[in-house]
């Protein structure tokens, strides 16, 4: 049975995708199976967070929007 990614845009299933394969913590290895990846936006970013429950860590994912020039 293949995995139907949740949301319906891009950001929605990138925000999915971290929240099923980021959960350990790359500074004490904590595995969190029940906080998920916060999503803020600039406008012309997108910046996905996740602090870990553990030690504190604060891991990021930054999505820059627009056009290459």
């Amino acid at each position: 049975m293949s995995y139907q990614a949740l949301g319906t845009t891009p950001l929605e299933r990138l925000q999915d995708r971290l929240n099923r394969e980021a959960r350990v913590c790359p500074a004490c290895r904590y595995e969190d199976t029940e906080n998920g990846w916060q999503a803020v936006t600039s406008g012309s970013r997108v910046q996905y967070r996740h602090i870990c429950p553990s030690c504190g860590e604060i891991s990021k994912r930054e999505l820059r929007l627009g056009s290459r020039s």
